[in-house]
């Protein structure tokens, strides 16, 4: 896939990724976060797809690329709001 590609392939990725993990109260976030989110999720979820199966993904549009990569976006921002939670609270518990 060619640049521009990527970029409209993670943001579509990252914009179902933060509809999915954050539900009817999700956090707004920007173009360019989604498109990280969506480009970062595509290259873990390809990454585990390759451990569990042992063979390669590769990414292009078509279903199964997306699906691989919708889920990695999913994983990837779930981790991040854990840890992005688990930060506030320890900052809460020091006032």
């Amino acid at each position: 896939m060619g640049f521009f590609t990527w970029i409209i392939f993670g943001a579509l990725v990252g914009w179902i990724a933060n509809i999915v993990v954050g539900g009817a109260d999700r956090r707004r976030q920007g173009c360019l976060v989604s498109v990280l989110v969506g480009v970062l999720g595509a290259a873990l979820g390809g990454f585990v797809y390759q451990l569990a199966t042992g063979e390669h993904q590769r990414f292009g549009f078509d279903f199964p690329s997306f699906g691989v990569a919708i889920l990695g976006a999913i994983v990837l921002l779930a981790i991040l709001r854990l840890v992005s939670a688990a930060g506030r609270h320890r900052d809460r518990d020091r006032l």
